[in-house]
C-alpha cells in the first residue's frame, strides 16, 4: 500500500497545484510527490490542507487510528471505505457546524440537511454538499459551475491507452445537470495527466511482468481515480465499487433539494 502521506499528495496536489486549497507554495508538495519521500515536513503541509484535514482527522480519531495521515484514513476521505460508518452523525454535524455555519449562511440548512440524512466526512460530500453553499476554493469564486464541481470530485475512469508519456486516455463518466438534479452522464474519453503516480497497487500484475508505458503507469484496462484532470491511483475492484457507492449517496442527499444553486 501506498504510505498514506504519499497517497495524500497525490490526491490534493492536483487542486493545489491549481491555486485553489492548501499552502501557497505548491512547488514543496511536487517535490515530496515526485521523490516519493516522507517526512515530517510532508506531514506539516497535508496539516495546511484547511479543507481535508479535518476530515481526516474525524475519520482517525472515529476509528482509534492515531494518525490522520495512516493510508486507510487517506483513502476513507478520497476514495471510500467502512471507516467513513464508524464517524457518527453527531461528530460530522459538530464539526460540519464549527467549520461551515458561518460560511454558509442562509445554505447552512442544507449542510445541515445533509449530515442528517447520512452524510459522511468522503470528499464527494464537501464537494456536492458543503462547497456550493460556501465557497471554499481559494481563488474566491463563489457560484460553483458544473465543470469545477465535475472535475474536483474524485472520479473514476478506464485507461484506453497513453498517448504520451506523462498522460492516460481515460473513459469517464461527467457529472451532468438537467436543471434539476445532478446525475453520471455517459462514459466520454478524455486525456488526463498521470501526476505522481508511478507503482501501481496490491493485487495488479507482479514485477516482471510486461506492462505498455513507463514502468508503474497505468495501462490500458485499469481503473484510475481522477482529480482535477489527474490520474492519482490505480484502483482496485473494491475501491471502484466504494467509489462509486459514496458518489451516489451525496449525489441523491444534494438531488434531496430541488432548489439548487443554478
Amino acid at each position: 500500500m501506498t504510505p498514506g502521506p504519499l497517497l495524500f499528495a497525490r490526491y490534493a496536489f492536483p487542486p493545489n497545484s491549481l491555486g485553489y486549497c492548501g499552502p501557497a507554495d505548491a512547488r514543496a508538495l511536487r517535490e515530496y510527490g515526485s521523490a516519493g519521500v516522507t517526512d515530517r515536513g510532508l506531514t506539516e503541509l497535508a496539516r495546511g490542507f484547511a479543507g481535508a484535514w479535518p476530515y481526516l482527522e474525524l475519520i482517525a480519531a472515529a476509528n482509534g487510528i492515531a494518525d490522520p495521515l495512516d493510508a486507510r484514513v487517506v483513502e476513507a476521505y478520497w476514495v471510500g471505505s467502512a471507516l467513513l460508518d464508524g464517524v457518527g452523525i453527531p461528530d460530522l454535524g459538530a464539526s460540519a457546524d464549527e467549520r461551515f455555519r458561518r460560511l454558509a449562511g442562509r445554505g447552512w440548512d442544507r449542510v445541515a440537511g445533509a449530515v442528517l440524512a447520512g452524510a459522511v466526512p468522503h470528499h464527494s460530500f464537501h464537494v456536492f454538499c458543503v462547497y456550493p453553499w460556501t465557497g471554499l476554493l481559494r481563488s474566491g469564486r463563489t457560484e460553483p459551475s458544473l465543470q469545477v464541481l465535475d472535475r474536483c470530485r474524485i472520479s473514476w475512469g478506464q485507461v484506453l491507452a497513453a498517448p504520451a508519456e506523462g498522460s492516460v486516455l481515460v473513459l469517464q463518466r461527467p457529472l451532468t445537470w438537467d436543471g434539476r438534479r445532478l446525475a453520471l452522464g455517459a462514459p466520454q474519453p478524455r486525456i488526463v495527466s498521470t501526476g505522481f503516480l508511478a507503482s501501481p497497487p496490491p493485487g495488479t500484475p507482479p514485477p516482471g511482468t510486461p506492462r505498455p508505458g513507463p514502468p508503474g503507469s497505468p495501462r490500458p484496462g485499469d481503473w484510475v481515480s481522477l482529480h482535477w484532470d489527474t490520474a492519482c491511483d490505480i484502483l482496485r475492484t473494491t475501491q471502484i465499487l466504494a467509489l462509486r457507492a459514496y458518489t451516489a449517496r451525496h449525489l441523491r442527499l444534494i438531488n434531496c433539494d430541488t432548489h439548487y444553486f443554478w
